[in-house]
């Protein structure tokens, strides 16, 4: 008799539990059809995964500890949607970790964003597309912004988010390289970023190092990212620099996204960047301009254009897409 009561009480509070988790799926289907050009390349009629936002698909959830403390997970896997590939040798390429959250911010343990990259894309106009001047031409390695060739989502992270105090917030993330050797340390991948959000302002700051072992030279990436929002529109800026050793390049941007109507927006730019001599004394300038269109709140139809330059010993390379997409989310 005993037995069974300790089995209805255990059965009891594991109900209770599950009545407090969840586990959500989730994704997006994200392609577009377009023609890229460039110098010395055959025009190319092309269909593509990701003009505005990653294909994936994910598992997420949470379960309530009590006391405002909650248990996380999140497993997150990117493909092309276009012909169905995932990445190779990866269950789950974007994200995959576990962590709790409460009051005193969230902390993850796994693969995820690093703290750079949460803030590396606010200042972005054409929506922070393929589109984007920052961006370059999509398969295109012309990029524009060299500060954009981070490593994004490394593996065995630990990361911190603070909660939010009158609209100050911050991050902190440092990827183990796991690589050691003898007299050879291993690399690792530190990011951090600080940011304000109140009202129609936003300021964020990040900065990310990474080294490939202890002897290797850091390879160092700085964002500061602002917008302003006044009514129907929003202006938009951004400054990054990417610095190894002695060579270094600079880089800036300015946009703007405006609101036609509830379903309608548009949203363009220029950005620039520069080699100094010991990095190779090449410069980049493009412009982007794109617009989307909300169906449903899942549904969104996009389009525009991107054309960018990139000068080396006076030399240029064009190069120019013409996109128009579609994303839906689930």
């Amino acid at each position: 008799m005993k037995k069974n009561l300790i089995a209805l009480a255990v059965l009891a509070a594991s109900g209770a539990a599950f009545a407090q988790s969840n586990v959500t799926l989730y994704g997006v289907a994200d392609i577009w059809f377009g023609q890229t050009s460039g110098t010395g390349d055959e025009t190319q009629t092309v269909l593509e995964s990701g003009g505005v936002s990653g294909s994936r698909w994910g598992v997420k959830g949470s379960e309530d500890l009590g006391g405002g403390l909650k248990a996380n997970f999140l497993l997150e896997q990117g493909f092309k949607i276009d012909t169905g590939a995932g990445a190779a040798g990866q269950a789950f390429s974007r994200q995959s970790y576990v962590g709790f959250s409460g009051g005193f911010g969230e902390v993850k343990l796994g693969k995820m964003w690093t703290a750079y990259d949460d803030i590396s894309g606010a200042g972005n106009s054409a929506f922070d597309s393929a589109l984007a001047p920052t961006a370059g031409l999509g398969n295109n390695k012309l990029g524009v912004w060299m500060s954009d060739d981070y490593q994004a989502n490394p593996g065995n992270t630990i990361y911190y988010a603070s909660p939010s105090m009158s609209g100050f917030s911050g991050a902190i993330s440092y990827s183990l390289g796991e690589n050691k050797k003898p007299n050879v340390d291993a690399g690792n991948v530190t990011s951090v970023h600080v940011k304000y959000e109140g009202g129609p302002v936003y300021v964020g700051l990040g900065f990310q190092s990474e080294k490939a072992d202890g002897n290797a030279t850091a390879v160092e990436f700085t964002r500061l990212n602002g917008s302003y929002a006044f009514g129907a529109a929003k202006l938009l800026a951004g400054y990054g620099k990417v610095a190894s050793g002695n060579a270094e390049t600079t880089e800036w941007e300015l946009g703007a996204d405006y609101s036609i109507s509830s379903t309608l927006a548009i949203s363009g730019g220029i950005a620039k960047s520069n080699d100094n001599a010991a990095s190779g004394d090449a410069s980049r300038k493009a412009i982007g301009l794109a617009a989307a269109y909300s169906m449903s709140k899942r549904t969104t139809l996009y389009g525009g254009f991107n054309q960018s330059t990139t000068t080396v010993m006076g030399n240029d390379s064009d190069s120019k897409i013409f996109a128009v997409g579609v994303k839906h989310t689930f």
